[in-house]
């Protein structure tokens, strides 16, 4: 099974890595008259960055293409899920980058090493 973003298969799933940072709190301080000190309040958790790297592989550059412009478009602001073929699943990421790099012929086509990272939003 591969990794899915919104149901949609739009990468293989060989050498696919994904790390996941850990949740971050919030929190407002605030200097009070009498108080000796700084009053802290928590304002709960917030969101956290979830990195997702791979390979895209191709028959050739227009198909490369094609796949790269499908994942460009899912920058949209948008919140998605992602599902791995292991089970994993992530939701409510929203998608900020997408970088290609290290272009190279394969065997039978394109390969490149692309890395996604995403936040995580807290719902």
């Amino acid at each position: 099974m591969s990794a899915t973003l919104d149901g949609d298969i739009l990468f293989d799933e060989q050498q696919l890595q994904i790390k996941v940072d850990s949740c971050s709190r919030d929190s407002a301080e605030r200097v009070m008259p009498g108080l000796d000190g700084v009053l802290s309040i928590d304002l709960g958790g917030r969101s956290r960055i979830v990195s997702h790297s791979g390979v895209l592989r191709a028959n050739g550059r227009t198909q490369l293409n094609t796949k790269i412009a499908a994942i460009s478009a899912c920058i949209d602001g948008s919140t998605r899920k992602l599902v791995t073929g292991e089970g994993q699943q992530f939701d409510n990421l929203r998608m900020d980058s997408f970088k290609v790099s290290n272009e190279r012929a394969s065997g039978s086509g394109v390969v490149v090493d692309y890395e996604i990272v995403y936040t995580q939003l807290r719902s």
